[in-house]
């Protein structure tokens, strides 16, 4: 079985497609996949002790986090889905289903821009849980995304404001298949704390210590200038 991470999301997304267990939108390669079960893997995560406490998420907008995403609106949660590639210095979109006419349709990536307010990272408050999608995740806590580094940064720049940190629960949901072993993590990488697939809910207790700030090692000039948020914490 491939551990290198571009051979593992091929294989991730190619046994998907081949088994008929991938959803829309299609195909599922170069993204995260949606898959049959997602509306179970929504209800086992509500189930968690961590979700029923927690007021305020921090969302991934792709589509097999959907479910879970208008679950939490419609328990009343307050929930914050970034601005894609966080382009703008008002980089987050929040969601208070109080002041949702649709919160159905605001919760979806075509619909979040027309209903939620935009806001800056120092407007969003304390995060209580963070919901990512994987294209894969092993059983130790160590996630795959489809390899554009979004979600890890995302999770560093809220960090740094000291708004998510070693404390804050992160959970995934993933279909069984996307459960792989042997996944080595890179250093800027935000280990799972649980995943959930429509059968089972796995509590990683991940042997590695969460980042906690930005690693600008990771960060060419091109992209750092592509994100007007970092020129808040760029040091020097």
């Amino acid at each position: 079985m491939p551990t290198d991470k571009e051979s593992l999301r091929q294989s991730v997304w190619d046994g998907l497609e081949d088994s008929g267990e991938a959803r829309f939108p299609f195909p599922p390669h170069d993204r995260i996949p949606n898959f049959a079960g997602a509306d179970r893997a929504a209800e086992r995560l509500a189930d968690l002790s961590e979700w029923k406490a927690a007021e305020r998420f921090k969302a991934n907008p792709d589509a097999p986090q959907l479910p879970a995403r208008r679950a939490a609106l419609a328990a009343g949660k307050t929930v914050f889905m970034a601005v894609p590639r966080l382009r703008d210095e008002r980089c987050f979109y929040r969601l208070d289903p109080a002041e949702l006419a649709d919160p159905d349709t605001a919760a979806t990536v075509s619909g979040v821009d027309a209903h939620a307010e935009q806001v800056g990272p120092d407007a969003v408050g304390r995060i209580d849980l963070v919901l990512v999608g994987s294209v894969a995740v092993s059983p130790s806590g160590t996630r795959v995304g489809k390899g554009e580094g979004y979600s890890d940064l995302e999770f560093a720049v809220l960090s740094e404001l000291g708004l998510v940190d070693a404390e804050t629960t992160v959970v995934t949901t993933v279909h069984e298949s996307q459960v792989r072993e042997g996944i080595e993590p890179d250093a800027h990488d935000v280990p799972v704390d649980v995943v959930v697939t429509p059968e089972r809910t796995i509590r990683t207790e991940s042997p590695y210590e969460r980042p906690n700030g930005i690693d600008w090692t990771a960060l060419d000039d091109e992209r750092i200038d592509e994100i007007p948020v970092l020129a808040d914490f760029e040091p020097g």
